[in-house]
């Protein structure tokens, strides 16, 4: 079961948002190519040259024709675009493409107009101008506007995507701020504190020098919870350290009842993970695999860089839910998917499943950079 929060409504804004570009588009072209239309046929009726109805006839046909074609081409472009994904390229790489794209539309649109106009209707060149100089000017005119066409879809999806990029920038820095609070309500709530402070109390007596050393780990995981939440990513490394005090404290409570296994290869200590996923993960898995059984069970953490991506594993004991849940609600594991989207984009996930009848496995995958 792969964990999304708000995956439904995510999907419906999604459909939502794709339809009324859908709309959009479809007005625009009616409207460009309807004013187009109005100022050709303006023009056309204006000049003087109509001496009888059949002339007259003829160029209108030849006009509807041309806008024909002209609005079938640009939805040809559309599609073409969209399938060589040049709406994700940048003006330096963009630009000479929608010239090349402006100049071919131009010669084809125009090549078909003069088959069209002296094949089919059988229209003579006027004596007064070459037909080099006719098609030139003709075609310098379509090259206008496709690369008019061309340039205002381009702009029209580069402002989304700026706006787009903001939006999710804010959300990411809300998101931030929001995982910042859950974070140090999940490490700081009064269970928490309550049961350390009982498990110090209880070692202060039996065992001073572990007792210290439980304040150092209490003292390292506040600090490192407040100084986190100031950070977008953090070293793996940072992450394992303060993810082993927490443990460690956890030991305390239920001593042998909570096993420990690390396998975590050395080559992703120093890539970045968003600060508190590892926590969240082994705190879902002794709340819902340890707490629950009088017999306990071990938490294994498991890390390996395959290729381009980070792939970190949480098993704990446990079964899934006939629905392919577990026993916990999820709310955690969805914040923190939703997090790993937002910084590092939907190749990221987090996915619980059932890796055998009485062991349950969170996996997050976390994509990395070039030069990671």
């Amino acid at each position: 079961m792969e964990v999304t929060a708000n995956a439904t409504v995510s999907v419906d804004d999604a459909r939502r948002r794709q339809r009324a570009k859908e709309r959009l588009y479809v007005l625009c072209q009616t409207l460009g190519w309807s004013l187009f239309t109005v100022m050709e046929l303006a023009s056309t009726l204006a000049m003087p040259n109509f001496d009888n109805d059949r002339s007259r006839s003829d160029q209108l046909s030849a006009l509807i024709m041309m806008v024909t074609m002209g609005l079938l081409m640009t939805h040809f472009f559309r599609l073409l675009m969209a399938r060589w994904s040049w709406k994700q390229m940048n003006w330096r790489f963009l630009a000479p493409r929608i010239l090349l794209a402006a100049v071919v539309g131009s010669l084809l649109w125009n090549g078909l107009g003069c088959a069209y106009t002296r094949g089919l209707l059988r229209e003579a060149w006027s004596p007064k101008y070459s037909f080099p100089l006719l098609f030139l000017i003709s075609w310098f005119y379509g090259f206008t506007l496709m690369a008019a066409w061309l340039c205002l879809y381009f702009f029209y999806h580069l402002f989304e995507r700026l706006n787009r990029s903001e939006i999710e920038r804010f959300q990411l820095m809300t998101s931030v701020k929001e995982a910042e609070l859950r974070a140090l309500k999940s490490q700081v709530n009064p269970h928490f504190i309550f049961n350390s402070l009982n498990s110090l109390r209880a070692l202060i007596g039996e065992d001073p020098a572990r007792a210290r050393q439980a304040v150092t780990q209490l003292a390292n995981l506040l600090r490192y919870s407040l100084q986190s939440g100031q950070l977008e990513t953090v070293p793996f490394e940072d992450e394992l350290r303060v993810v082993n005090d927490y443990l460690a404290l956890e030991q305390v409570r239920h001593e042998e009842r909570l096993r420990l296994r690390l396998d975590v290869a050395p080559d992703t200590l120093q890539l970045p993970v968003p600060p508190m996923l590892l926590q969240t993960l082994v705190e879902n898995a002794i709340k819902y695999g340890i707490s629950p059984r009088p017999e306990g069970g071990e938490i294994a953490i498991v890390a390996r860089r395959e290729g381009s991506v980070l792939r970190l594993q949480v098993t704990n004991p446990g079964e899934m839910a006939p629905n392919g849940g577990s026993s916990s609600t999820g709310v955690g594991l969805q914040n923190a998917a939703e997090r790993l989207r937002l910084i590092f984009g939907a190749g990221a996930s987090l996915r619980l499943r059932s890796d055998a009848p009485a062991r349950v496995v969170a996996e997050a995958v976390i994509p990395l950079s070039a030069g990671a």
